[in-house]
């Protein structure tokens, strides 16, 4: 029977093996077929006592990686070989000098990056998951196809986690929120950013992602009517100009359509611009640009466009590569709809990024935004700073932002991210002309060195050899480039000061007959309530400690031996007779149990979302705070289980009826007669509901509204929030975080 069930196994790998060669994005000649072959043979010998969780044979997993690499990725022959051996050296004997030995050196070094990202050692004073982050941006350094496999490693990971415990799903899952969709993006691979996306949304959020699945699939047919309508009409004046093109519908993504619910506080059914038309045609290069304007003048024709919703990346394409004209307009039945045009060679670099770059790219000097952009990344990752976790935090708000482009004196056009001031443009010209920057004129104008730029604005930066950053700086500046390089130059002055601090600090210490130690230090930073020696130093060294503090702590210091002794004599009563007459009440009902034993322990609930008894919440291990127990959707889940996993405790409410829990809720509507009143009275007659306070105003004929109320557990809000929304004229409510 297992003979069989091996032989049947055999044929499905070979099948996949075929697959594998004909879905090639990249035409392979017979030596490629020859590499990969050889590579296929090694990883199969390698793997073939393992098995994946789900109990299929471990070598489906690399070939269905290098299918990725191959198809979606578009990568040649070394990339697909290195695919099919990406855990080779991890999980075997084999060597990367065996792989080296065998292949070439470019193949062993990739297979080589891929297992310097695997093999982390733990460490818990930093985020393990965040130093590894590190480690695998830091193999850009080497070569960027160890990156582009490793997402292709991450997209087959979260295709397969069904068989995996869940705790292990949604850690997985918060790293590729976390970081890989944000680097499928900043590479270009939309239709991979996309598909992370929702797989992690899928584990992070079952209930929701099921929800618009299953609320997509109703509304599939309609939607389809609705594109085909537009597209009918688009279609005969296409053709009468003798296009050649092809429209496609695109659904719009689970997470951005719940994104997009979340930031508007809408339904699935307010969600308008669902799904997307895509207008694919073939032109010469020389043409291009002619032909997507000419198919924007026929689309506004029969469509009114939104000018304000109008982008344009073919006259200036995204530093990802991406070329598209994408205009919204106003649909039949009154409805917003986007329209994608681009040609061939535009759709496939947006479907590929990276690889159909090099396939269209012809020799020329210009330097392509991906490789300025990797070369912005080895400055970034040659300056991180000691943090791991910082330096992750800054580098993926690089990752999605949106660009805006600018002009140097000389007409020279600079993409930056949008939000970027005039100092961040500094920095990107040069480290050193960041750092002497006096001040920036944008258009002429002399502005402030965080004046917010736009694009199209022409910036002037004028320097001075005496000048130097101070810590303002770092607001001044968005970009993770700019504060790396104020914040090395600033720890660089701040040590100079220090050192210089603590030689004062041991002479005024001397004068005041304390003896300098390691104890004195300790006792003086906590003293200050300061974090570290380098901050006490620091301020003496700059004046901000002076000389009748230090008095001051010298008396209190030869003072605790009698504060200790008084105190020991001092009598405390046995019983307090406030608590006496306080009515007992029982904590039993509203507790939280943690873990797989629903042990109870202390905790304190997190400010950042404010859960309340009956959401869906999880703990997480603080150094100084204990457990903090923070809302499944808290904004700041996807980072903790992402950078802090094994911080992460389960933890559930296991009955409430006693004890007490704060929410604000959000009220917006028509201002209409009497609605104040309505509004209090659904509130009040709301069992165990009460009002903390109310601010409501209105302003031509809108009414807006923030009510605290005390309550105690979800049922009861929801059920408030119910009553609420059928007061005539309410629009929305909404429950928001508390920050």
């Amino acid at each position: 029977m297992v003979e069989i069930d091996l032989e049947k196994e055999n044929k499905a790998i070979a099948r996949e093996y075929k697959e594998l060669l004909r879905i090639s994005y990249q035409t392979l000649s017979e030596d490629d077929k020859k590499l990969i072959r050889k590579a296929f043979d090694v990883a199969v010998d390698a793997h073939k006592d393992q098995r994946r969780k789900s109990g299929e044979a471990y070598i489906f997993h690399p070939i269905a990686v290098a299918k990725i690499v191959a198809s979606e990725i578009g990568l040649g022959a070394t990339s697909i070989a290195a695919a099919l051996m990406h855990d080779v050296v991890e999980d075997t004997d084999i060597t990367v000098e065996d792989i080296e030995r065998m292949f070439n050196p470019k193949i062993a070094k990739i297979v080589e990056g891929l297992t310097k990202i695997a093999q982390v050692k733990t460490d818990n004073e930093i985020s393990m998951q965040a130093e590894n982050f590190r480690k695998m941006l830091l193999t850009l350094n080497d070569d960027v196809r160890v990156i582009l496999i490793k997402i292709a490693d991450r997209l087959h990971n979260m295709q397969t986690m069904e068989s995996m415990v869940d705790y292990k799903q949604a850690k997985i899952a918060s790293e590729t929120l976390y970081i890989y969709a944000p680097l499928a993006h900043r590479l270009g691979l939309y239709n991979i950013k996309n598909q992370l996306e929702d797989l992690g949304l899928k584990y992070t959020e079952p209930e929701t992602y099921n929800d618009i699945v299953s609320k997509i699939k109703e509304t599939k047919e309609q939607q389809d009517e609705y594109i085909k309508s537009i597209s009918d009409v688009l279609k005969e004046s296409l053709d009468a100009e003798g296009i050649d093109y092809i429209i496609k519908g695109r659904p719009k993504s689970i997470f951005s359509i719940r994104k997009k619910m979340l930031a508007q506080g809408v339904t699935f059914d307010e969600v308008y611009d669902k799904f997307a038309l895509r207008i694919i045609y073939k032109a010469a290069p020389s043409e291009e640009k002619f032909l997507a304007w000419k198919i924007y003048s026929i689309v506004t024709d029969h469509y009114r466009p939104s000018p304000s919703r109008l982008r344009d990346w073919i006259s200036s394409p995204k530093s990802t590569g991406y070329e598209a004209l994408h205009i919204t307009v106003m649909g039949p039945k009154g409805r917003w709809v986007e329209i994608q045009v681009r040609s061939e060679r535009m759709d496939e670099i947006a479907e590929k990024g990276y690889a159909a770059h090099y396939k269209y790219k012809q020799g020329g000097s210009e330097e392509h935004g991906l490789d300025t952009w990797l070369n912005l990344l080895k400055e970034a990752l040659e300056n991180a700073s000691t943090n791991a976790v910082d330096f992750v935090e800054d580098f993926k708000l690089n990752l999605y932002s949106k660009e805006i482009y600018v002009f140097t004196p000389k007409g020279e056009i600079k993409s930056l991210p949008k939000g970027a001031t005039s100092l961040d443009f500094a920095f990107s010209i040069h480290s050193e002309i960041g750092i002497r920057t006096r001040g920036t004129r944008v258009n002429g104008k002399l502005v402030p060195l965080n004046h917010v730029l736009n694009s199209g604005d022409q910036i002037e930066v004028i320097t001075s050899p005496n000048q130097k950053p101070t810590s303002h700086w770092l607001d001044y500046v968005t970009t993770s480039r700019a504060k790396t390089k104020i914040k090395n130059v600033l720890n660089e002055n701040t040590k100079k000061i220090a050192e210089d601090g603590k030689e004062l600090l041991t002479r005024k210490l001397r004068h005041l007959k304390v003896n300098m130690s390691e104890t004195t230090v300790n006792e003086l930073v906590n003293y200050f309530k300061l974090k570290t020696s380098l901050d006490l130093f620091y301020r003496v060294g700059i004046g901000a400690i002076d000389n009748q503090q230090l008095k001051d702590f010298a008396a209190q210091k030869s003072n605790t031996f009698m504060n200790f002794f008084k105190n020991k004599i001092k009598r405390t009563p046995s019983t307090n007779p406030e608590t006496i007459n306080k009515p007992e009440i029982s904590n039993n009902f509203d507790m939280l149990v943690f873990g797989k034993e629903q042990d109870k322990l202390d905790y304190k609930l997190a400010t950042c979302c404010n859960p309340i008894p009956g959401d869906e919440v999880f703990g997480f291990v603080t150094i100084n705070e204990g457990i903090k127990v923070h809302k499944k959707d808290c904004p700041n889940a996807i980072s903790l289980q992402s950078n802090y996993a094994y911080r992460i405790i389960k933890a559930k409410w296991i009955d409430s009826s006693q004890q007490e829990f704060k929410a604000i809720l959000n009220i917006t509507g028509m201002d209409t007669l009497g609605l104040t009143n309505e509004l209090t009275k659904v509130i009040s007659n709301n069992m165990h509901v009460n009002i903390q306070s109310i601010s409501l105003s209105g302003d031509a004929g809108i009414f807006n509204g923030q009510v605290v109320v005390i309550v105690q557990n979800n049922t009861i809000l929801k059920k408030l929030i119910e009553n609420i929304k059928k007061i005539d004229g309410i629009d929305k409510v909404t429950r928001i975080n508390k920050n």
